[in-house]
């Protein structure tokens, strides 16, 4: 059994069992959770009525949060030409094509979202095995395949983020740190979950979104109210 700090446990007593809060209240809680050493991580988890074994049900996708993530990202980009200079002067950490497509398939992983541009792909797809199992990969339905790489580097740095549903159709995403104001972390939420709600499958049958929980890093997870 884990066993919990006292301020998550005197916290866990003001919350009412199978209540669905609303946004502002229940960011209101997560914040009581602010002082300690280091600044948490905000996330939402979705619970999707999908069927994750059905190719015509995923959901995947990307969303630029307009108060950021909090986070500093690090971007790469598969390209050639100008747009390696592009890349490079929009804030990429590495540019280029077959130069660091070598450079990955020698074991270089360090970076957190790789972009490509179309004319490259085919290069890029000797990778597949390598960034495929960590959610790397670029492809054009989370917009990480792009005809204007340096656009996409700037909003990756500036707050947008991927994701994709699990096994279990559900979807996990950070939508800020704890510090942030009241305000910023609402904004953030309430954009990743009409973007989420924008991309119900034709396919999908009854309610699509069942549950959405708001957490913190060591906070308690909260059940919001997203009728």
């Amino acid at each position: 059994m884990v066993k919990r700090s006292k301020r998550y446990r005197e916290t866990a007593k003001l919350m009412e069992r199978d209540r669905k809060y609303e946004l502002a209240e229940a960011v209101s809680i997560l914040k009581r959770f602010e002082g300690t050493k280091f600044d948490q991580t905000v996330e939402l988890v979705f619970k999707l009525g999908i069927d994750p074994k059905q190719s015509d049900q995923l959901v995947r996708g990307s969303v630029s949060l307009p108060k950021g993530t909090g986070k500093t990202v690090r971007v790469v980009a598969f390209c050639q030409g100008a747009d390696i200079q592009a890349a490079r002067d929009a804030g990429a950490l590495e540019a280029g094509a077959e130069e660091l497509v070598e450079k990955v398939q020698k074991g270089w992983m360090d970076f957190d979202v790789a972009l490509a541009a179309p004319d490259v792909m085919p290069k890029v797809g000797r990778l597949g095995r390598m960034l495929g199992p960590k959610g790397l990969m670029p492809s054009p339905k989370s917009g990480t395949v792009t005809a204007d790489v340096a656009q996409a580097v700037k909003e990756f740095i500036g707050g947008k983020i991927e994701f994709r549903n699990d096994a279990g159709g559900n979807v996990h995403a950070r939508v800020g740190k704890l510090s942030f104001p009241p305000e910023d972390l609402i904004e953030n939420v309430e954009a990743m979950v009409a973007r989420i709600d924008s991309l119900r499958p034709a396919s999908a049958k009854g309610v699509f979104i069942q549950k959405v929980v708001l957490s913190s890093t060591v906070g308690p997870g909260i059940e919001l109210n997203v009728a």
